[in-house]
C-alpha cells in the first residue's frame, strides 16, 4: 500500500445482504463511528451497506468490527488507503432506496450475479477472441483510465447503464452464440450489480473484476498490466496508478471532474473555480461563490483550522 507512514486510514466498502431494519441499524452504527472520530458517508438499504470512512486505525478497526457484526457482512473486505489528514468532515449515515443507484427496483445481486474473476486472472479473460468488455463507470472517470478495448457506454451517471444497454443490446451481442460478456469499475460494486441486471435481461455468460479496478492495479505487475492512464477514486487522492499511488491529477472543486496537468493549464482552468470541462456549465455568479469559498478555505488553511466548505465528502 502507498503511503503506509501516513496516519489516517481511509476504508472503502460495501456489501450486498439483506437489511430488514435500516433504521435500527443507523443509529447504533452513527453513534459508535462519532464516539471514535470516524468521519465519511455510510449509504444503507434493503440490499446492503456502501460508503468510505477515515478515522484513527483504532476507530476504523471498531467500525469495521461493528459492521461484520451485521446480518450478511462477515464476509466484508474493504480496501484501505492512507491520508495525511482527514479527508471527510462530518460523519453520514443514509438511508437509501440503493447502496448503488441503477433506478431498476427487480434488480437484486443476492439472487444472481456474474462470475467473480480474480485479477491474476483477467487478462486472460479480457484478451479471449470474443469475449465484450464494458466499461460499466461514468464517462468523466472513463476518460482519465480503462482497459484495452473496453467499451466506454458515455454514461453521465451508474443508472443510465440499463437504458444504454437494452438500446446496443442487439449490436453488442447478436443473433450468434452469446458471447462472453466482462465488466468493471473501480472496487466491484457497480459491475456486481451490473451483471446481476444483464443476468435478469437473459444474458448468462456475464462476468467482473473481483475488487475491481482497485484490486487490480494493486495486485498485477505494471508490466502485465492491460490497464491504459490512472483510475480516478472518490477521495483525496482524486486518481491512483499501479501499486495505488497517487497518480497525477487533481480535483476541479467547481464540478469534481478530474483534471490533469495539461487541464490545469488551461487559461479556463482557475483553482477552485472552473475548468476546461465545466467553465461552459457554470455563470459568472456562481464562479464568484467558487472563488469565494476557495478564499475562505485558505484562509482557514493559514489558521490550520479545517473548512467545511472544502470538504471531500
Amino acid at each position: 500500500m502507498a503511503d503506509t507512514n501516513l496516519p489516517i486510514c481511509v476504508a472503502a466498502l460495501y456489501r450486498f445482504t439483506s437489511f430488514d431494519d435500516c433504521a435500527g441499524i443507523r443509529g447504533p452504527l452513527h453513534d459508535l463511528c462519532r464516539s471514535f472520530g470516524v468521519k465519511g458517508t455510510l449509504l444503507l438499504a434493503r440490499e446492503g451497506i456502501n460508503g468510505t470512512i477515515a478515522g484513527s486505525d483504532e476507530g476504523i478497526a471498531a467500525v469495521l468490527g461493528h459492521i461484520r457484526a451485521l446480518p450478511g457482512c462477515a464476509g466484508l473486505e474493504p480496501k484501505f488507503s492512507r491520508a495525511a489528514t482527514l479527508p471527510f468532515h462530518r460523519m453520514k449515515v443514509r438511508i437509501k432506496r440503493e447502496i448503488v443507484t441503477m433506478g431498476e427496483p427487480d434488480i437484486d445481486p443476492l439472487a444472481g450475479v456474474g462470475h467473480y474473476v480474480p485479477p491474476e486472472e483477467w487478462n486472460a479473460l479480457i484478451s479471449a477472441p470474443g469475449t465484450i468488455l464494458i466499461d460499466t463507470r461514468n464517462d468523466y472517470e472513463v476518460a482519465v483510465g480503462t482497459f484495452a478495448g473496453a467499451i466506454d457506454p458515455r454514461t453521465a451517471a451508474f443508472s443510465d447503464f440499463p437504458a444504454w444497454f437494452r438500446a446496443q443490446r442487439e449490436t453488442l451481442l447478436g443473433d450468434a452464440a452469446p458471447p462472453k460478456v466482462a465488466m468493471f469499475c473501480t472496487g466491484g460494486i457497480r459491475c456486481e450489480k451490473a451483471t446481476a441486471f444483464l443476468k435478469a435481461e437473459g444474458v448468462e455468460e456475464v462476468y467482473h473484476l473481483d475488487g475491481g479496478i482497485l484490486k487490480y492495479l494493486e495486485t498485477v505487475p505494471p508490466a502485465e498490466s492491460l490497464w491504459e492512464g490512472e483510475c480516478f477514486v472518490f477521495d483525496e487522492r482524486v486518481t491512483v496508478v499501479h501499486g495505488l499511488a497517487k497518480g497525477g491529477h487533481e480535483l476541479c472543486r467547481a464540478c469534481r471532474r478530474p483534471v490533469n496537468e495539461a487541464g490545469r493549464a488551461s487559461p479556463l482552468y482557475v483553482e477552485g473555480v472552473s475548468c476546461a470541462a465545466c467553465h461552459a456549465e457554470r455563470d459568472d455568479r456562481q464562479r464568484a461563490g467558487y472563488a469565494e469559498r476557495m478564499r475562505q478555505t485558505r484562509l482557514a488553511d493559514a489558521r490550520g483550522v479545517p473548512h467545511v466548505g472544502a470538504s471531500h465528502g
